[in-house]
């Protein structure tokens, strides 16, 4: 295997940024390949595996901790993993050649990315919103509750499918909404829990539509992995304010520049 050190390097930057902030890898990642040359599609499927790796990782460690509710990852799993195989076959299905499909997953994955640098950006005034709302009437139904949570499961289950984006930014913060008053350190956990089998799902089912480069994706891990543990180790104790917002501005015009 021939080692791109561009690739490492990006896995490694990604990583880093990834244990340091909790911003997701995909909506950093995919733009990344993009830059590269990497066609939408190949991008998308190798990113969405590489996703499910580094995130297995994560789940240990949290669920370690108890950071984990696998009864709201269970909710978000059953809307989410039936939207992830009903846009794979929607995807396979459309009798198109494969430029058109790499001009969809484009478009979509722009739009992810204006939303995501949105979400990373005001993060901190939508959950001080969501907790200021923390006694509205749906908080206090579990069977209005649940639904909700499947429904945003279908939201996160397509989006990620088709963009690879979403389930770490847009799915924390899209859960702020509805779960107000549990810690922060669980969301985070409890998403991370529900985006390792979405991941996975979307990842294989790209992975049989030829969406998938294995070297890339290996030398990807690479880098990221030793990344991850080094951001984890700094996370709390560098300031990543700047970061993150240095991070969404970035988002928001790579995502300006695919969709105008």
């Amino acid at each position: 295997m021939d080692i791109e050190i561009g690739f490492v390097v990006a896995g490694l930057v990604v990583g880093f940024i990834v244990g340091l902030t909790g911003v997701g890898g995909g909506s950093l990642m995919t733009p990344i390949l993009l830059w590269f040359g990497i066609s939408p599609t190949t991008a998308v499927g190798t990113d969405l595996l590489y996703a499910a790796f580094t995130k297995i990782g994560g789940v240990f460690v949290h669920h370690k901790k108890n950071n984990i509710n696998w009864t709201i990852t269970g909710w978000l799993a059953l809307g989410s993993v039936p939207a992830a195989l009903i846009t794979l076959w929607i995807l396979e299905s459309i009798k198109t050649d494969i430029s058109h499909i790499n001009t969809i997953i484009k478009y979509s994955l722009g739009w992810a990315l204006l939303f995501t640098s949105v979400a990373v950006l005001f993060k901190k005034k939508l959950l001080d919103f969501s907790q200021k709302h923390a006694g509205d009437k749906f908080h206090s139904e579990s069977r209005t509750q649940n639904l909700l949570t499947i429904a945003i499961g279908v939201l996160l289950g397509a989006t990620v499918t088709l963009t690879s984006i979403g389930a770490g930014a847009l799915g924390t913060v899209t859960l702020f909404f509805l779960y107000p008053l549990l810690p922060t350190p669980r969301l985070v956990g409890t998403e991370i829990a529900h985006a390792v089998p979405l991941t996975l799902v979307a990842g294989l089912g790209h992975a049989s539509m030829g969406n998938l480069d294995l070297t890339l994706l290996s030398q990807l891990l690479m880098g990221s992995l030793p990344g991850i543990f080094v951001g984890s180790l700094l996370s709390g104790k560098v300031p990543d304010l700047l970061l993150r917002n240095a991070i969404a501005i970035m988002l928001f015009f790579v995502g300006y520049k695919l969709v105008f």
